[in-house]
């Protein structure tokens, strides 16, 4: 992990800290796990799905709690064997990122529109994510919605204009033949990785692409390489109070009026995004 420059959120509080993992991994007992992840977790904030398919989790807490959480989870007799190996990508917070802790039991941990196919796309590392960037034979596919590409997007990528989960398997039938006429390979990235694992399978099987997939998605790139700035243009937008991250995983002064500025449902956005705010049970 690259070096970061913790944060203090205010004047004498401990340094807090942010975590994002997910895996996908069939339950046997869903809701067992989340009852489970409730005790796990009461001690931080944040969110947690868990479903069927497995598990997509965010929280906030100080280094130590977070250690205690991650630790215990993977050493959990029923969650640990289920979730081994599983990555935590954190970064530290000068903004409490959530103000309350939610685990819920849901039908999907991630929703696409696109068929569940167990193939996925050729994982990546972020240095072979780099050399794949500027290539003709490549084109890079932003998987996330189209706010977040304006606020920043990788060197060369396409935005495929998404503001409803549908638009992008939408987006990518269109231009399918397309690319696989011209000989092109799809290099797909999303913020965390889980869209893209959710939606190569389908890419692969159904339409005849070749999917490559930057592991851990933009999060880990900017874990794993110092000089991000070079191949990212912009900020990175966070589903959580610090709004938006630099290549160096710390929060810019970006507020969420100006992330949701001109933008068709920006009210509704920015009505969700505030609700972030209340510390409820």
């Amino acid at each position: 992990m690259a070096a970061m420059s913790p944060l203090v959120p205010g004047e004498g509080s401990p340094l807090l800290f942010h975590i994002a993992f997910y895996r996908f991994v069939p339950l046997p007992d869903p809701d067992g796990c989340a009852l489970r992840l409730r005790e796990l977790a009461r001690s931080l904030l944040g969110s947690v799905l868990v479903a069927a398919e497995g598990v997509n989790g965010v929280l906030a807490g100080t280094a130590a709690a977070l250690d205690t959480f991650e630790r215990e989870l993977l050493g959990d007799a029923l969650l640990g064997p289920l979730l081994a190996g599983m990555a935590f990508k954190r970064s530290a917070c000068r903004t409490p990122p959530f103000g309350r802790l939610k685990v819920h039991r849901k039908a999907a941990i991630v929703s696409v529109g696109v068929p569940d196919l167990p193939q996925r796309g050729t994982v990546v590392s972020p240095a072979e994510w780099r050399g794949l960037l500027g290539r003709d034979d490549v084109v890079v596919l932003d998987n996330r919605n189209s706010f977040e590409f304006r606020l920043g997007r990788f060197r060369q990528a396409v935005d495929p204009q998404v503001s409803h989960f549908r638009d992008f398997p939408r987006f990518v039938e269109a231009h399918a033949a397309e690319w696989k006429r011209n000989g092109k390979r799809v290099a797909m990235y999303c913020t965390g990785g889980i869209r893209c694992e959710k939606t190569s399978g389908w890419m692969q099987q159904e339409l005849g692409l070749q999917v490559l997939e930057l592991e851990g998605g933009i999060l880990h790139y900017f874990q794993a390489m110092p000089d991000a700035w070079r191949d990212w243009e912009g900020e990175c937008f966070v589903f959580d109070n610090r709004i938006a991250l630099d290549t160096r995983l710390q929060e810019t002064a970006t507020t969420a009026e100006q992330v949701y500025a001109d933008q068709p449902d920006g009210a509704w956005r920015l009505q969700r995004a505030r609700r972030l705010d209340a510390a409820q049970p």
